[in-house]
């Protein structure tokens, strides 16, 4: 073999080599692999339960309120008598991914019958509690569920007209 064919089989084997190495970044170039996951929940959802009814009253010259608390207890005010009858506070249940946390926003339509009103605000809690006034904001799904119980505050005109008022209250939920 000659020189001249020694260096030139000893460049191409450092060209090949040269070349190699550029491929692959490097001549000593390790990796790792990582898993990577992600975990989809179930969604929140909400149900009525409960229908609420502020029951029977009757108004005089006075005006005055109708207060249903979460727990369904009735107090009445001003120029207002309450009646005999059933009183139910509404009750939503909201299901979930156990342990996270929602938002919990509560409103409501004044009630109606025909084009009288009665202007109404809500009362909510996450027991049936007699509290008669506020509204819940957050809640946590112990055990992927929990309860929302929504009463609310009617103020009655003096003189209101007689008749079946209705109106609608809603509970919206969203995770945190």
């Amino acid at each position: 073999m000659t020189k001249h064919s020694r260096i030139t089989s000893h460049g191409i084997r450092l060209a090949v080599l040269a070349l190699a190495v550029a491929a692959t970044g490097s001549a000593i170039a390790v990796s790792a692999v990582a898993t990577s996951t992600g975990v989809v929940v179930a969604p929140i959802a909400i149900a009525k339960t409960a229908e609420m009814s502020f029951g029977s009253f009757a108004v005089g010259t006075t005006a005055g309120s109708v207060t249903l608390s979460p727990n369904g207890t009735r107090g009445v005010s001003g120029g207002v008598t309450g009646m005999t009858g059933a009183t139910t506070a509404a009750q939503f249940n909201v299901t979930g991914q156990s342990g996270n946390t929602y938002s919990i926003s509560v409103s409501g339509t004044q009630l109606s019958s025909g084009t009288d009103t009665m202007a109404y605000a809500p009362v909510s809690d996450l027991t049936a509690s007699a509290i008669t006034s506020g509204t819940v904001s957050s809640g946590t799904l112990a055990g992927g569920a929990q309860s929302i119980f929504v009463g609310g505050v009617l103020t009655v005109a003096a003189n209101q007209p007689a008749g079946t008022y209705t109106g609608s209250v809603t509970a919206t939920v969203e995770y945190n």
